[in-house]
């Protein structure tokens, strides 16, 4: 039955070209659509990173006027506090990292001391967003570091401990020019707040809410359950651009795609419709001299399956050709990140026969269906 398939093929080229056209612009189209639309998640979470973070979590007794004059709270919260919030699955930030900021004078100067703990991250393939400053080192502001002549490796004294400078920080144009960083542990200590902080930063990662809920009511409402003392703010402007473009791409692909599979399945239910009728004769002889209904559909159906198979390869590397060409271009940040994905050829080669089989399953039963005495009479 292979044979006969095969050598129908050959016989009729326009008609298996045209259908094997078809299931390669299909799996083309996924395949391209598919991996652009990965990239552009990845390129939307490493600009989102680049912004920073987008919450923070306060104590709520702070005087948010004056929180917003200072930027910090005077007020502080327990260091466990990010613990709890590391430790809980299926929450919707991500990036945690936990702060305390003082207001100290320092060489006569008045300056931002500022301690970070290391920072939780959910996913061992996401990189750390936050200064990752190790015990013994600090990193000096630009505007200090200017108008003390600090130089990286120098070795300064805050409030009786000896630090090393391990970086001093480029011109930020915010109050971080007058801030010293420093190990969350060692400011502690220094300032004789020891497990204390009065700040927790995190990424806000949701990805989907349902319709009318703002990602900043749903935040606090898990903040508010897991930390009956904090206060949730959200930059907004942030949050809702991330939202926004991840919504916007899987409206894109959801809408594109199905328009394209309901085109293509019409246009093998169309050819293989054709294919029937310009072979009624030849179906009818068939029946005539012995030919099941199985064997007939196996003939139309495993032509179906067969151009599958050959159009999900070529669709593939045609697909996987074009992400990786245009998609470098479109998407910088994450450029080398593009590759082929051999999953998606395993998934094209099972769906993309499924796909045609079904879309020729009209036709195959126009054809056994067919009375091989009217065949024969008209003809």
């Amino acid at each position: 039955m292979l044979i006969l398939i095969i050598k129908e093929m050959i016989h009729r080229k326009l008609s298996f070209l045209l259908s094997l056209l078809a299931i390669i612009t299909a799996v083309t189209l996924f395949i391209s659509f598919f991996t652009a639309g990965q990239a552009s998640k990845r390129e939307t979470v490493k600009l989102m990173l680049t912004m920073g973070f987008n919450l923070r979590i306060i104590p709520k007794q702070t005087d948010m006027d004056k929180f917003w004059l200072t930027g910090f709270s005077d007020y502080t919260m327990p260091e466990n506090y990010i613990d709890v919030l590391a430790n809980t699955r299926n929450i919707s930030y991500n990036h945690i990292t936990a702060i305390l900021h003082k207001k100290i004078s320092w060489s006569n100067k008045d300056i931002i001391l500022t301690g970070l703990s290391p920072e939780v991250i959910r996913s061992d393939r996401q990189n750390p967003m936050a200064f990752l400053i190790s015990p013994g080192s600090v990193y000096v502001g630009f505007e200090i570091a200017k108008n003390m002549e600090i130089k990286k490796g120098d070795v300064i004294n805050i409030l009786g401990k000896s630090f090393m400078v391990e970086r001093c920080l480029a011109e930020s144009g915010s109050d971080d020019d007058i801030r010293i960083y420093g190990n969350l542990n060692e400011i502690q200590r220094v300032l004789n707040m020891k497990g204390k902080i009065n700040e927790i930063k995190a990424l806000e990662c949701l990805c989907l809410l349902k319709p009318g809920e703002k990602p900043v009511d749903v935040l606090r409402a898990q903040v508010e359950k897991l930390i009956p003392e904090g206060k949730v703010i959200l930059i907004q402007s942030l949050a809702e651009t991330r939202q926004k473009q991840r919504a916007m791409a899987d409206k894109y692909f959801s809408l594109i795609l199905p328009i394209v599979l309901v085109v293509c399945a019409v246009w093998i239910c169309l050819l293989a419709i054709i294919n029937v009728r310009d072979r009624k004769q030849e179906i009818g002889i068939m029946r005539a001299i012995g030919y099941g209904s199985g064997k007939i559909a196996v003939l139309f159906l495993g032509k179906a399956i067969l151009i599958g198979f050959i159009g999900s390869a070529i669709g593939f590397a045609v697909g996987t050709g074009i992400a990786m060409k245009f998609g470098p271009e479109i998407f910088k940040i994450t450029a080398n990140t593009i590759k082929p994905s051999y999953i998606l050829l395993l998934w094209s080669i099972l769906s993309a026969p499924l796909f045609s089989a079904i879309s020729s399953f009209i036709p195959t039963m126009l054809a056994i269906t067919q009375d091989p005495a009217d065949t024969l009479k008209e003809g």
